[in-house]
Parts: structure tokens; C-alpha cells; sequence
């Protein structure tokens, strides 16, 4: 009698990992920023080029604030992330930043480097983002969350809420507060990748109850 085979996981270091698909990437293995923090298996969908991912969908990101992305989220094409970079003065006549057009107007780059932030953009795990939403400075979207197609995500997103519209507002929750706690012990997203792969099925289309029996010991 021959022994089944172990399922080979996905590889997470691979750039393009839709063979045939170089519209879709990895982002992981693509970022080099020190700014930019992705967890495995994050990807990007777009058919133009998704490895500028860094330049054309992190705008303003001049620093120190961070970007962060957990695992499994799927990003549609033209999804942005404005960061604080983006602040223009608001208490003066203009909010023109002058000093960065050079010249002599740089000697009062002191305007502009003391403007307030609103800290990192923290995404969760198995967040699901619509093509071309836009993401603000110091938003923070929870595990499970979806956000919808051409939404402008202001705030504060709930675990596994579904949000729309432009500021973006809860449309609703997939599950009920109780089993939303449920899923945030069980956190599939941390679970060994090989065990992971063992239970694929149960992640994609079984029932809470079946994911915690599938859960990993300790």
C-alpha cells in the first residue's frame, strides 16, 4: 500500500503565483520599503503593472509612519494607501506648501515638518478590497473586513465588517459579534502553513465549528 502524499503548500516567496497571471503579485516577497510591512500571501491585482505597487498605490509616504498589511488579503486593481505625507497646513491663509518648490522658499521647511499625523495604517488578516478604493492616513481595518468597490476608507474599520461608499460606512457584519470572537481565537491566519493546507476546505467553505475542531493544538 502506498502512502498518500503530504499537501505541498503554496509557495509564499514567489512573486507571480497565478502561473499564466503576471497581472497578480505577491506582495511580500515585492516590497522593499522599510515603511511597508506585508504579511505572506497578500497579493495585488493589476493589469498593468502590479510590481510598481511601492510608487503607484502608496502615495505620500515620506515617513515615519508605517503601512501595514496582515496575511491573505486580496488588494483589487487601483487600490491606494494616502499616507500622512499628504498633510497640508490648514491654519494659515493658504495651504500651499511652499518651502517644497525649492529656492529660497526651503529655508521654512519647519512649516511643514510639524504637521500632525494620524499615526500607522494598520490592515488586519483576510481583508478584501474592492478595485479602487483609497485608504487614508491612520485608518485601521480589522481581520475579515471587505471593503467595496470604489470606497474612500476615512476611519476605523470593524473585524469582519463590510463597508462601502465615500467616507465609507458599515454596510453590516458578516457574522454575529459572538462567532466574530470565535473566529478571532481560532485565527486561521497564524495556524502552521502545513496544517493550514490540510484545511483548506474547511477555511473556504465549512462552518466556525468546523474550524475550531480543525484548529492546531496549543
Amino acid at each position: 500500500m502506498t502512502d498518500t502524499p503530504a499537501p505541498v503548500p503554496a509557495d509564499p516567496t514567489v512573486l507571480h503565483p497565478m502561473p499564466g497571471q503576471p497581472r497578480v503579485v505577491l506582495l511580500k516577497p515585492l516590497v522593499a520599503s522599510p515603511l511597508i510591512e506585508v504579511g505572506e500571501f497578500s497579493y495585488y491585482d493589476d493589469p498593468d503593472d502590479p510590481t510598481a505597487f511601492e510608487t503607484r498605490n502608496v502615495l505620500y509616504h515620506y515617513g515615519p509612519e508605517k503601512l501595514i498589511i496582515g496575511k491573505f488579503c486580496a488588494l483589487g486593481t487601483g487600490v491606494r494607501f494616502i499616507m500622512n505625507g499628504a498633510n497640508h497646513r490648514m491654519d494659515g491663509p493658504s495651504t500651499f506648501p511652499f518651502p517644497t518648490m525649492g529656492g529660497s522658499w526651503s529655508q521654512h521647511f519647519d512649516l511643514i515638518t510639524d504637521l500632525p499625523g494620524r499615526g500607522d495604517t494598520v490592515v488586519g488578516n483576510d481583508v478584501w478590497f474592492g478595485n479602487g478604493t483609497t485608504v487614508m492616513p491612520g485608518a485601521r481595518i480589522g481581520h475579515g473586513a471587505i471593503v467595496s468597490t470604489g470606497s474612500v476608507v476615512t476611519g476605523d474599520v470593524p473585524d469582519y465588517g463590510i463597508v462601502g461608499g465615500n467616507p465609507a460606512r458599515l454596510i453590516r457584519k458578516r457574522f454575529s459579534d459572538s462567532d466574530i470572537a470565535r473566529l478571532l481565537t481560532v485565527a486561521w491566519w497564524d495556524w502552521p502553513l502545513d496544517h493550514l493546507t490540510e484545511h483548506i476546505r474547511i477555511i473556504m467553505s465549512g462552518d466556525i465549528a468546523g474550524l475550531e475542531a480543525a484548529a492546531p493544538p496549543g
